[in-house]
């Protein structure tokens, strides 16, 4: 409870997850996360593995990608998580659990990006076509 805390910011807005270079490659956040948005390092991701979206999607960046295509792997040397997969664990869980269980808390807010938990609970929507 207390990590949320942390992560909340003015106005409802929640701070994105980024994991550093601290990172250990341990492993423990990936099967954590409930849209399969954390990647070991060097590993090409797919906007389609781990929820239920199909067709194209638009990327945070504008770029409109087949869910899927392979997309370059964010970090080399260490694990990552994709913004455009991570919802924060908002609609799974009360806290963002690859946080809660990193060993050397090397998964911390991004003050680079930031979501309210609406736009959080929008992109899930779109990750997880019911």
């Amino acid at each position: 409870m207390l990590l949320l805390l942390k992560l909340i910011i003015n106005n409802n807005r929640i701070m994105a997850i980024i994991i550093t270079d601290e990172c250990i490659n341990c492993g423990a956040c990936e099967p954590e996360c409930p849209n399969n948005a954390i990647y070991e390092g060097a590993v090409e991701w797919t906007i389609s593995e781990g929820n239920t979206v199909t067709g194209m999607y638009i990327l945070e960046g504008g770029n409109e990608v087949d869910v899927n295509d392979k997309q370059e792997p964010i970090e080399d040397d260490y694990y990552f998580i994709v913004a455009d997969k991570c919802t924060e664990c908002v609609g799974f869980h009360e806290e963002p659990q690859c946080a809660a269980v990193c060993p050397v808390d090397c998964c911390v807010p991004d003050d680079e990006r930031v979501e309210t938990e609406e736009e959080l609970l929008v992109k899930k929507g779109r990750l997880h076509v019911v």
